[in-house]
């Protein structure tokens, strides 16, 4: 929390740019904007603001530069590593209202779009374009946060992630200046990349006001399948084998038992509970048929049982829909729980290896929890529930967890593929990078942010020169 004068004199000020309307110290909202789908703690600001342009938020940006106050950017909150969690108070600016789409250029393939517009939104208005934007992280997310924390999704294995699709930003850099990075032709041996120096720095380099995206055409047949295995192992290496032969697999996503067990609940679907593996195959009519009878014969030979692929609307939806509500499917296993949700990645040579040692570990543990994640680029989660007020069920995950990240590193992979690092993950940070690359990290958090103010206590800690 901020000193009583501090934020007497810095609320007058932000009232005075943006009016009273749009500056918010009230519980309510300060407690909405402190919570996020994570294990960590509430952490509220101390008052919350809606710019509507960058111009505005260039104006928070130096007032808050003024008073030496904690800026958080804020957008729509699905964040599962305290991103958004203002550890040290502050303002949060919540960028939900700058939601307007800038540009589309069908001819070029791109769009511009404020950072508060979401992707189904984006997706809604180009669906006369013939056009789409793939990259889906399940959550209706903003486009903003999404490239913060350089986001992926079900359809990586094919799109790629935020880091590919980013071409050009506009941010507001902890100084106050606007820094306008990128351009929208396809490459560019300009100096310094600093479109992605911005993606996946979480926001504590500046707050991201605008983004130019690639986009890409609408397939002409899109088909999804579902097909389940004797083993979690059979199911990996036949999307392993799948991506070896060069099979264009669209989304590749994997669900265990315990997963399905729950969306079954959840869903009131019926898949059979055992290890299965959802896709999606994107193309021409006969290409896609082709796709789909090829990765049959692929699942046939690692155990699988029956294979039902079909291109009807309503089939992906299902499919899909039941996917993305895994993880409140998982959240209801244990009525109140929170969850730590695991984000490692390793090379795919090693996934079925590092997913059964895992297992291993939560049967001597004697924990369940439902894992899934998108086999195709190596990436899991494992859901680890921690009833509320139970120290026990908390340090037992935090131990699960520690025992996974280290094991992924060993296997030359990442603590984490998706979700960022945000509070979680630091001291795994430090050990993936290794010394040199904190301290270059660190070098550019300072020659941008020497005060700290800009999402402090995220990525790493450092300290915070308040008021």
């Amino acid at each position: 929390m901020l000193q009583p004068a501090a934020l007497s004199g810095l609320h007058a000020t932000l009232i005075s740019l943006l009016g009273a309307e749009r500056v918010s110290s009230a519980q309510s909202v300060r407690a909405h904007h402190g919570h996020d789908e994570s294990a960590h703690p509430d952490a509220l600001p101390d008052l919350v603001v809606f710019p509507q342009t960058t111009a505005e938020v260039q104006a928070i940006v130096r007032a808050c530069l003024d008073h030496r106050v904690p800026m958080v950017p804020f957008g729509a909150g699905s964040s599962v590593e305290g991103h958004t969690l203002a550890i040290h108070g502050g303002v949060c600016v919540d960028l939900s209202r700058m939601n307007r789409i800038v540009a589309i250029h069908p001819e070029d393939m791109t769009a511009t779009v404020e950072a508060g517009v979401t992707r189904l939104r984006l997706n809604e208005e180009l669906r006369h374009t013939g056009l789409f934007f793939p990259i889906d992280p399940g959550a209706d997310a903003t486009l903003g946060g999404m490239a913060s924390t350089r986001a992926s999704g079900t359809n990586a294995v094919r799109y790629g992630t935020m880091r590919e699709n980013v071409l050009a930003l506009t941010a507001v850099l902890p100084n106050g200046e606007i820094l306008h990075a990128g351009t929208r032709a396809r490459k560019s041996s300009a100096g310094y990349d600093l479109v992605r120096l911005l993606v996946g720095a979480e926001g504590t380099l500046g707050i991201i006001t605008e983004v130019t995206v690639r986009l890409y055409g609408q397939p002409e047949t899109v088909a999804s399948a579902v097909v389940g295995f004797e083993t979690v192992a059979g199911a990996v290496d036949t999307v392993i084998q799948a991506i070896q032969c060069g099979l264009p697999v669209a989304r590749a996503e994997m669900l265990d038992a315990l997963t399905l067990r729950a969306v079954n609940r959840y869903s009131h679907t019926d898949y059979p509970e055992v290890p299965t593996l959802f896709l999606e195959f994107h193309g021409s009519e006969s290409g896609v048929k082709e796709q789909a009878e090829t990765m049959q014969m692929l699942a046939q030979a690692n155990g699988a049982g029956p294979f039902a692929w079909s291109t009807l609307p309503e089939a992906r939806s299902r499919l899909w829909q039941a996917r993305h509500t895994a993880y409140f499917a998982g959240l209801q296993l244990v009525p109140g729980c929170r969850c730590m949700a695991t984000d490692v990645c390793v090379p795919i040579s090693r996934l079925s290896e590092c997913i059964e040692a895992t297992y291993a570990d939560l049967r001597a543990e004697g924990v369940e929890a439902p894992l899934f994640g998108h086999v195709g680029d190596g990436n899991f989660h494992l859901m680890l529930l921690v009833r509320p007020g139970s120290e026990a069920d908390l340090a037992r995950a935090k131990a699960i967890n520690h025992r996974l990240v280290e094991r992924a590193l060993a296997m030359e992979g990442t603590c984490t593929g998706e979700h960022g690092i945000g509070i979680g993950k630091q001291r795994y940070l430090a050990r993936e990078a290794g010394e040199a690359g904190i301290g270059a990290m660190q070098a550019i958090k300072q020659a941008l942010d020497p005060l700290n103010l800009m999402n402090p206590g995220k990525v790493f800690a450092l300290p915070v020169e308040e008021s």
